[in-house]
């Protein structure tokens, strides 16, 4: 019995959650593969709905290379629930692709700075199966350099906020 409750709790602690931007901020200007998309709320003809003020939009599981844990974050911006609804809702995502994302509060265009806390943090990215691994990995596929390296793992499709620079 002891045994099930030492196994619960090293789950517990090998899992981080992102809920606020202090939190988040552990991120910032890091690439990371979204593993899961949970939403919360929903996008109905045009409008977005969530089940109230105080809960988020959707949670996703993400895995980055800065930290080794699995990462859950919460998304309580609309901007960023929309991009991430775009991308795999209506877009939807192939077997050969994967969910990238690039949070940050650090890339906003100087005019927005101030109203930062307003504004979204994610710019999502369907990107080729492999990506993540080019773009945070130097080791992984040594052949590929310069323009070919960035070809095989550029976006196929984005949604950056007009924000961020």
């Amino acid at each position: 019995m002891n045994d099930d409750f030492a196994d619960r709790d090293n789950k517990i602690q090998s899992e981080v959650t992102f809920l606020k931007d202090n939190q988040w901020s552990l991120i910032d200007g890091e690439f990371c593969r979204v593993i899961a998309f949970t939403p919360l709320g929903l996008i109905k003809d045009g409008k977005v709905l969530s089940l109230n003020k105080t809960t988020p939009y959707a949670s996703i599981t993400l895995e980055c290379r800065k930290l080794p844990e699995k990462i859950t974050g919460f998304i309580c911006n609309k901007m960023d629930f929309i991009h991430l609804w775009s991308a795999f809702k209506e877009r939807g995502v192939k077997q050969d692709e994967e969910v990238l994302i690039f949070w940050s509060k650090k890339h906003y265009k100087k005019l927005y700075k101030i109203f930062s806390a307003f504004l979204p943090r994610l710019w999502v990215m369907i990107c080729p199966k492999g990506a993540f691994e080019l773009e945070t990995n130097p080791g992984y596929r040594p052949e590929l350099k310069g323009e070919a390296r960035w070809n095989a793992s550029k976006p196929i499709t984005d949604w950056k906020p007009e924000v961020m620079i």
